[in-house]
């Protein structure tokens, strides 16, 4: 294997732009699926079966279905709507399940593979613009005990779930996909609230977690999205004992943009990223991949991190897919 095609690996891109059918001839890291590629059920799944077809490796199909406000199925679904993990929670741990079951079944027909879900925040902050009714609650006690029926009921269904955003978007007063947000919380809170039904998820066995573009303060003095921060990355790692797959928010979102797309994509592979999400597969998006394969021609520390990162998605992809 090239670098070149290591380095796509790394990479989970959407339709939009078009790029995502030069990439297929390597072996690309997956694709994105978004509201506009799903106009009806067959429509969906004949696209899904060209993709598959047109690609040179196994692919993550992943799509965001959470729930209320995050449901990519919407155009199909004639006003139906999945609940958010708050309400489906707030009904019971059967319903919970139940619904859960629902939704792995209908993107297991799909032919989607992975779900970036279930968004494991503690929603703390009332006045937070982007979780909310994501969150399954504001006690990271009730947020262990709905992940764990999410995650579980996912996997004996057939569908790869991604937990997100750590470190943890519950305190947040703003919108990472607009700016960056910064949670002023010391570490022991963190841990306590935040950070927990992250721990749980990792003893647990999760595969793959998302990390958030956000500026935690216990980790870095200094302005840095955790996405792209060692210290958060290393903490993650070392701390709680994970070796799963770290990918980041979509790397098109306000909150990692003002470092530039290919700076961005080194400092996060350097931090410890294994995998980017980047919602279309326009050219610059194409340009940002190949990029990085000549920049890691010269540099050897990008060129180890692009290697290790490799060698755990293949593991994952050889577990998950095959």
């Amino acid at each position: 294997m090239n670098l070149i095609d290591k380095v796509y690996s790394m990479f989970i891109i959407g339709t939009e732009g078009g790029g995502y059918e030069k990439a297929l001839s390597h072996p690309l890291g997956g694709i994105i699926f978004f509201t506009h590629d799903i106009q009806s059920k067959e429509q969906f799944k004949n696209l899904i079966k060209n993709v598959k077809k047109k690609s040179s490796a196994p692919l993550f199909l992943s799509i965001d279905q959470e729930g209320g406000r995050v449901e990519r199925t919407e155009n199909i679904h004639n006003g139906k709507k999945y609940l958010s993990a708050r309400l489906a929670y707030t009904k019971g741990k059967d319903f919970l399940k139940k619904q859960t079951e629902e939704i792995a079944k209908e993107l297991k027909d799909f032919g989607i593979n992975l779900n970036f879900a279930p968004c494991i925040d503690v929603n703390t902050n009332p006045k937070n613009p982007i979780i909310g009714e994501r969150a399954f609650s504001d006690n990271p006690h009730e947020v262990i005990t709905a992940e764990n029926i999410v995650i579980k009921t996912y996997i004996e269904n057939g569908i790869m779930p991604c937990i997100k955003h750590f470190p943890g978007h519950g305190d947040a007063d703003s919108d990472s996909h607009l700016s960056l947000p910064v949670i002023d919380l010391p570490l022991d809170i963190m841990e306590k609230i935040h950070i927990a039904p992250f721990k749980s998820a990792v003893e647990n066995g999760i595969d793959m977690i998302m990390a958030a573009h956000l500026h935690c303060k216990c980790f870095d003095k200094n302005t840095l999205p955790a996405s792209l921060s060692k210290n958060a990355l290393t903490y993650l790692r070392n701390n709680l004992n994970y070796n799963g797959i770290i990918i980041s928010d979509d790397m098109i979102m306000k909150g990692v943009a003002a470092y530039g797309s290919i700076e961005a994509c080194i400092m996060g592979i350097k931090a410890g990223i294994n995998m980017f999400i980047y919602r279309n597969s326009t050219p610059e998006t194409i340009s940002v991949i190949e990029s990085l394969a000549k920049i890691a021609q010269k540099d050897n520390e990008l060129k180890n991190c692009i290697e290790k990162s490799y060698e755990i998605i293949s593991d994952t992809k050889n577990r998950k897919l095959t």
